[in-house]
């Protein structure tokens, strides 16, 4: 098969889909790989790395998708990538369809067959392609939380650690899973007082057995967070629904109750956002303010540190890559039902529930991949 990674183009995203060493994998199974040329400098990765483990190196993103059967990714297509994606080709990557209806649409229209990291499941429940960046983006989140939070950002001028005589910061993290656990250990480790609140009595019960009784916990009620809102200066919004487009946790009604200078740090933008005031924004552009809370809502997150992001990713995706390379994407879904989940669009028609019912439109099941 012909695998291609292309440069990511969406705004201060330097990771890329495939590594040298993912590259070398392919090249020993008998693919062809075309890299674009300078797709992996933001993350460190020369093109002559890639041109030592057998890539054929492409001028441009056009050949690149009219010369490969598989383009792994790492983020959503911008509007020119859609443009060259073709019936019958393979598309590999993060798409968070759920929070986009144009997306959406317009890769049922390029008739591609659209796999999402994001839902590939594995045989314990979890989210395996997700999980790593779900990983970053949590141990980056109490970073930007602590970052913003300084009076020259616009914050209240809170030091996240606190100093002697003077108490730490207060964060709330909403979610206890695999973002929340670990926004949690790393506030905590860089001194704040954290509060973690989830519907989901076992994650809490995981949380406070990892990180001791340090780690207060609450049960998510829209009572509970309204009430421990008004005390954050830092809050986490880490909840997710697979597929689907994240709850709203945070009323506007709630954010009239928080401190001024306060920050919100959605995670889950990506699938929409926790929070009722979140929209998308950038690294070049991170933070908005309402009601005086600070919003950072970066869709994506792992980019801002995209060597650590695109190894942890390219671990996790590997094996996935080369099923789909050595067996072809019907077979492979066909053999691997937690691959199968990941499907989304195929020739135009949406194969994923969730998505089709964040966007009003009809659920196809795919014969092939039954």
């Amino acid at each position: 098969m012909r695998v291609g990674a292309p440069r990511e183009i969406k705004n201060n995203e330097f990771r890329v889909g495939l590594t040298p060493s993912s590259i070398a994998e392919l090249s020993h199974a008998g693919h062809q790989t075309f890299v674009e040329k300078g797709a992996g400098e933001g993350a460190g990765v020369s093109d002559a790395e890639y041109l030592a483990v057998g890539a054929t190196l492409v001028e441009a993103a056009a050949e690149l998708y009219e010369r490969a059967d598989l383009v792994v990714k790492v983020k959503e297509p911008q509007p020119e990538e859609i443009r060259l994606l073709r019936p019958e080709q393979v598309l590999f990557t993060y798409l968070h369809l759920a929070a986009s209806a144009d997306l959406t649409r317009a890769l049922m229209a390029s008739g591609a067959h659209c796999i999402a990291y994001e839902t590939v499941t594995s045989p314990n429940g979890g989210l395996p392609l997700l999980a790593p960046m779900s990983e970053i983006a949590g141990r980056l989140a109490p970073q930007m939380g602590a970052r913003f939070l300084e009076r020259q950002e616009g914050g209240r001028g809170v030091l996240l650690s606190g100093a002697p005589g003077v108490p730490p910061a207060e964060v709330l993290i909403l979610g206890a899973g695999s973002v929340g656990a670990q926004a949690a250990a790393i506030a905590m480790g860089m001194g704040a007082n954290v509060l973690a609140a989830d519907r989901n009595t076992d994650a809490l019960r995981r949380l406070s057995a990892t990180l001791g009784p340090a780690i207060r916990t609450i049960y998510s009620t829209k009572t509970s967070i309204a009430e421990s809102i008004r005390r954050a200066d830092v809050v986490i919004c880490a909840a997710l629904t697979p597929g689907a487009r994240a709850p709203i946790l945070v009323t506007r009604d709630m954010l009239k109750t928080m401190k001024r200078g306060a920050v919100i740090v959605d995670v889950a933008i990506d699938q929409g956002g926790c929070c009722e005031t979140s929209r998308p924004t950038s690294h070049s552009d991170p933070v908005y303010t309402v009601d005086g809370v600070l919003h950072y809502c970066v869709t994506n997150m792992p980019g801002v540190v995209p060597r650590t992001s695109t190894f942890a990713l390219n671990n996790a995706t590997l094996p996935f890559v080369l099923a789909l390379a050595n067996k072809g994407w019907r077979k492979a879904l066909k053999d691997d039902p937690y691959l199968r989940a990941g499907l989304e669009i195929s020739a135009g028609a949406v194969v994923s529930a969730p998505v089709a019912a964040a966007h009003g439109l009809s659920f196809t099941l795919n014969d092939d991949v039954k």
